[in-house]
């Protein structure tokens, strides 16, 4: 019975690794899609959407069983609470990389994105996909030290986001107000896709330490 609840256990961490890689492909996709107008690749990130959340679920069902039967403590009932919380913030991750393929499909067949502000949007879609696998490499190892580099990573991603304003509230910015709301949304969706991503990587050093001290990604 031992062995079945701790294999229930690592199944958990398997589930959630296969959540961080549908993530990555979906922002992947995502970005390529919207910087590209590609209308083929936004609706495959938007009707594969439905795999992330199926995932979300059946860990949700895992860990509710494993409470209630189990009634874990110490080091295994923080890795089901943790394992709860980090689905949600993947779960969610997937829903911002669909935001960023529908916002591509809603423009095709044109580009949302500006000429000037591509590059912006290609790194921002690196910094976004670097994160999520980091993220994935902290959950299966557990690596603290690993976790603690997305906070640097996630500032690279804020200062991405802040140059969107400043080419945004430029006197030069000559695209009007629709395409203002765009890059708006889709700087807001990579921008938050980063803080989920974090979150992940704070209830990985939760899950080793025990603490959430407020301090503890900084070191």
């Amino acid at each position: 019975m031992r062995d079945a609840y701790h294999e229930d256990l690592a199944a958990l961490t398997d589930r959630l690794v296969e959540m961080t890689r549908l993530v990555r492909s979906a922002m992947s996709r995502g970005t390529t899609a919207l910087l590209d107008a590609d209308l083929q690749l936004a609706e495959s990130v938007i009707s594969q959407d439905n795999e992330v959340d199926r995932l979300h679920q059946e860990l949700e069902a895992s860990i509710f069983e494993l409470m209630a039967t189990q009634q874990p403590v110490a080091v295994d009932l923080r890795t089901v609470i943790t394992a709860l919380r980090m689905a949600a913030d993947l779960e969610r991750m997937g829903d911002l990389a669909e935001h960023i393929a529908k916002l591509a499909r809603m423009r095709h067949p044109e580009s949302a994105i500006p000429a000037e502000l591509r590059d912006t949007f290609v790194e921002m879609g690196a910094i976004a996909e670097n994160l999520i696998t980091k993220a994935g490499s902290c959950i299966a190892s557990r690596d603290i030290d690993l976790a603690k580099e997305l906070e640097d990573d996630d500032d690279a991603m804020d200062r991405r986001h802040r140059r969107l304003f400043r080419v945004l509230l430029s006197k030069d910015w000559d695209h009007g107000i629709e395409a203002a709301i765009d890059i708006t949304l889709a700087g807001r969706y990579y921008e938050r896709y980063a803080d989920h991503a974090v979150r992940v990587a704070r209830d990985v050093v939760y899950l080793v330490t025990g603490t959430r001290d407020a301090d503890a990604l900084a070191g």
